[in-house]
């Protein structure tokens, strides 16, 4: 198959073309890197000329709920119709687990992409998972000051980047369409404690201060709705696992 990938520089995306290509298939890297602008459509054509399928895991860094409801509802808009002109006959789309009915910050975009995907023009899987097992290392690059890191209070069920990239291929081979099973990690685990061994791991010496953060989305980390339902599909890799293969700072 020849999947064209939007988003490979992230953190999942570089693990999609990864298994991609060890599967064997054709992989059309999307990104600006490579001359592809999923908002504004530049070298989108040529990039989506014989595609079998779009999986896209793109994602932005959006300050706001404007500008991540602008940049998800854009690019998957401007995706589809793409894919549309280019006969493209599968789009696959990556989601977060237990967005519904979020109308702020970034998870409001990704319920404006869930919207335009399935009232979009072409046959669409979209995928929810947990977050990632790098989800507490992003936030402790954005909330460490001197020797202390202050993190959210929440329950997370992380699961591993490779395994969702696995899963998003194989719902491109399978021809899977609608919404596939969520996908999560092995085991729920504490926000605040993932930190805290995510810094013993890399020999980092810094106090993590616990915090009861404001927000939707920091509720719904305390209050469990993140955490994976009935009938979702676990992943193996444990946090703990994932800790084990990462550098030393020193």
């Amino acid at each position: 198959m020849k999947l064209a990938i939007a988003g490979t520089t992230g953190t999942v995306g570089k693990h999609v073309s990864a298994a991609a290509e060890k599967a064997g298939h054709e992989v059309v890297r999307m990104s600006r890197a490579t001359g592809v602008d999923i908002v504004t459509g530049a070298g989108l054509a040529q990039a989506l000329q014989g595609a079998d399928a779009v999986i896209d895991v793109a994602s932005a860094a959006a300050a706001s709920t404007s500008a991540a409801v602008s940049f998800f509802g854009t690019s998957s808009a401007t995706l589809l119709a793409a894919e549309k002109a280019a006969g493209v006959p599968h789009h696959i789309a990556l989601s977060i687990v237990g967005i519904d009915g979020f109308r702020s910050g970034y998870y409001a975009g990704k319920v404006e992409q869930e919207r335009v995907v399935m009232n979009g023009p072409v046959a669409w899987t979209i995928l929810r998972a947990t977050q990632f097992h790098e989800f507490a290392s992003q936030l402790l690059g954005r909330a460490s000051f001197g020797p202390f890191a202050l993190m959210p209070v929440g329950r997370l069920q992380p699961v591993a980047a490779s395994e969702v990239a696995a899963s998003l291929v194989h719902l491109a081979e399978s021809k899977q369409f609608g919404r596939a099973a969520d996908l999560a990690g092995p085991r729920e685990e504490s926000l605040v404690e993932m930190a805290r061994g995510y810094l013993r791991a890399t020999g980092t010496r810094r106090a993590v201060i616990p915090l009861r953060a404001p927000g939707e989305m920091m509720r719904g980390l305390r209050d469990g709705s993140r955490l994976a339902g009935p009938g979702a599909t676990l992943g193996t890799q444990t946090y703990a696992e994932w800790l084990q293969n990462l550098p030393r700072t020193s």
